[in-house]
């Protein structure tokens, strides 16, 4: 019997593989008032909802377990949707000191951003950051998931790349149209497609509950229903998941950085087993 494959393993080259680590915002305003009351997720005043007080405090805590692990250190790349709770999450977790850029960096965060009370969180010694329409939000009807102008974001975030987004205004959100589930899903996996054409190994994407859920829902298929489960999960406010993906269709075209080919110097290498089967082809 083929062991790995009872027991539900696979083998790819490590260069067909890429760790993501998947993180939902921290709490928001619109999630304790639609708590409450759905209808609040209607209303124009959660437009763009920054985090709550909670929510920076969780964002302490897992910048405090990312910092521990060892994890802000392998970190290349921080991708984050385009809205104000995501981002300050992202920055909140992966940036630099608060108060602090050391020598003159440009900040990630800028003071007081969304009326936070927080100091500006330096971009010295953090990897850069990179904002993606494709892992936003369900769009449409939710004022929440609106976002504001990126001229208005680069005056908040000044170092987080925006250039990826092509218009200021935001063109995807609909006041009357809700995106379905399965066009969430699909852009999803298109987001996921277009991480391949990123050469970082290790990367962390700070988005949302309904993209996560749905974009996963679409993987896992082919696993036992416990692991199933566990990828389709709902994420909690500030939830940190890790995740390996891996190319089986040679989506991306970056060869390996930690393959060596060998021979070097060149020299008689035939393997025994080889030579077995040369023997036997010779009686």
């Amino acid at each position: 019997m083929d062991t790995a494959v009872a027991a539900g393993q696979s083998l790819y080259p490590l260069h067909r593989s890429k760790t993501i680590h998947l993180v939902r915002h921290a709490q928001g305003f619109h999630n304790v008032e639609g708590d409450k009351n759905y209808e609040a997720y209607l209303s124009y005043d959660l437009l763009d909802a920054s985090l709550t007080p909670l929510g920076w405090k969780q964002v302490d805590n897992l910048q405090g377990h990312v910092k521990r692990s060892g994890l802000s250190k392998r970190i290349e790349l921080v991708i984050v949707s385009p809205l104000l709770r995501t981002m300050q999450t992202a920055v909140g977790v992966f940036g630099g000191e608060a108060g602090s850029d050391g020598i003159n960096s440009t900040p990630l965060m800028n003071e007081n951003v969304g009326d936070s009370g927080r100091l500006a969180i330096s971009s010295l010694n953090s990897p850069p950051f990179i904002a993606v329409e494709l892992c936003r939000e369900h769009l449409g009807v939710h004022p929440c998931d609106k976002r504001r102008s990126i001229n208005e974001y680069r005056n908040m975030f000044p170092a987080i790349d925006f250039a990826l987004i092509e218009s200021d205004e935001d063109i995807l959100w609909k006041p009357d149209i809700r995106e379905k589930n399965e066009e969430v899903a699909a852009r999803g996996l298109k987001f996921f497609e277009w991480l391949w054409t990123r050469k970082e190994k290790e990367i962390a994407v700070v988005t949302h509950s309904g993209f996560l859920f749905h974009t996963l829902s679409a993987f896992g298929n082919d696993c036992h229903p416990t692991v199933k489960n566990e990828i389709c999960t709902h994420f909690a406010n500030c939830e940190l998941r890790s995740v390996v993906i891996i190319d089986r269709g040679k989506i991306g075209s970056y060869e390996s950085s930690t393959n060596f080919p060998g021979k070097i110097p060149d020299g008689l290498d035939l393997p025994s087993d080889v030579a077995d089967e040369k023997l036997s082809e010779t009686d």
